[in-house]
């Protein structure tokens, strides 16, 4: 399987490469090429204890073709419970649409890669929208949904209303999880610009888990649901 990962990987590099190269003639700035990045961290906690959340995002490339770059950590009374890092080739394929294909790699809660596909783009009144579908060495499908708006009161302080949704395709015993809605957040996060580049916020989320995923969890003595009050900040390269 590892063989199979590295042969995956390089392909999808390897089809950024030569597409980049194929159509730089049609790119818009003349085959230019732009970056962007933001890392996001935050710390609080809820009826479970503390908890922490690091989540970075980024690409380079142009306005067709770009390598994309993403990933979350999650931890919880200080230990590492979830870790996962992205890598895709993403193309721009309606106004503002990607199509993206890569892999996905979580060493959190057991190390476990999946080929990815799916869409980042923005949807109406402005919701931006990523929605992939993932297949794992094991042979799991499974899926998510993501969607947040940045919405301002002045040119500086404003809230961002979101949530996510995670969905399976079949029961996952050894990581709890359970067949259709497992889980999902939503919630908002009030920010202040001090700025562009610089943005403290307050979030408030409410997290559950659906379905057989939440019986796994009442079994285990765990929570099926939770409140989360967080302090952070996002930081833009």
């Amino acid at each position: 399987m590892t063989i199979i990962k590295i042969h995956l990987f390089i392909a999808v590099f390897g089809l950024f490469i030569s597409s980049a190269h194929a159509e730089d003639i049609h790119d818009d700035h003349g085959g230019a090429t732009y970056h962007a990045f933001w890392l996001e961290a935050q710390h609080g906690g809820g009826s479970e204890g503390d908890k922490s959340h690091v989540e970075w995002d980024g690409w380079v490339g142009g306005d067709i073709h770009k390598f994309w770059l993403k990933g979350e950590l999650e931890g919880h009374k200080g230990q590492l419970e979830e870790s996962e890092v992205w890598a895709m080739y993403s193309r721009n394929v309606a106004d503002f649409w990607d199509l993206q294909l890569g892999l996905r790699h979580d060493s959190q809660p057991e190390s476990t890669s999946y080929g990815v596909l799916g869409f980042n783009g923005l949807a109406p009144y402005l919701f931006e929208t990523q929605a992939h579908l993932f297949v794992s060495d094991y042979g799991d499908v499974s899926a998510r949904l993501k969607q947040k708006n940045h919405l301002l009161f002045t040119q500086r302080f404003g809230f961002e209303p979101y949530y996510e949704l995670n969905f399976n395709a079949q029961n996952v015993d050894r990581q709890s999880l359970g067949r259709g809605l497992s889980d999902g957040e939503i919630g908002v996060k009030v920010f202040y610009e001090i700025t562009r580049k610089l943005v403290p916020y307050i979030d408030l989320k409410y997290e559950r888990k659906f379905g057989r995923t939440a019986s796994i969890a009442r079994n285990a003595g765990e929570r099926e649901e939770d409140w989360v009050i967080s302090l952070g900040v996002k930081l833009l390269f």
